[in-house]
């Protein structure tokens, strides 16, 4: 199943749905990493100033966040590639993040621990030989 690419951002259920969804892709045959990727979103609100430098305009208040997820597919495999993202209001942060926690906690549960046993006996063989 394809997922498609969006420009406009999602909801909260929409992007939750969309991210478990890319969880379990990547459990199954689709291998690879899931880049999960938040920043202040900015309206894009900038004027010339008199000098014709351009400066942004704060409003001073809590600002909004995006949150973008991808799964990081190459430009080759652009039919394959997924990338979404949605804004969450300030007052809606706190909630967010806790749907946000347990969503990427079931995601990360079929992760296996790395096979750190092969440096290990290399580093023991080093030790006896030296």
């Amino acid at each position: 199943m394809i997922i498609e690419m969006s420009t406009e951002h999602l909801s909260r259920d929409e992007f939750f749905d969309k991210l478990v969804e890319l969880f379990n892709r990547r459990r199954g045959t689709d291998h690879g990493a899931i880049y999960l990727v938040q920043k202040r979103f900015s309206f894009g609100q900038a004027k010339l100033s008199d000098n014709n430098m351009l400066t942004h305009e704060d409003g001073g208040g809590p600002k909004p966040l995006i949150i973008r997820a991808t799964n990081g597919k190459s430009k080759r495999q652009r039919d394959l590639k997924v990338k979404m993202s949605t804004i969450v209001q300030p007052n809606d942060i706190e909630s967010f993040y806790v749907q946000y926690a347990d969503v990427c906690k079931a995601g990360m549960a079929a992760l296996k621990p790395r096979d750190r046993s092969k440096k290990k006996a290399k580093a023991k063989k080093k030790k006896t030989t030296s």
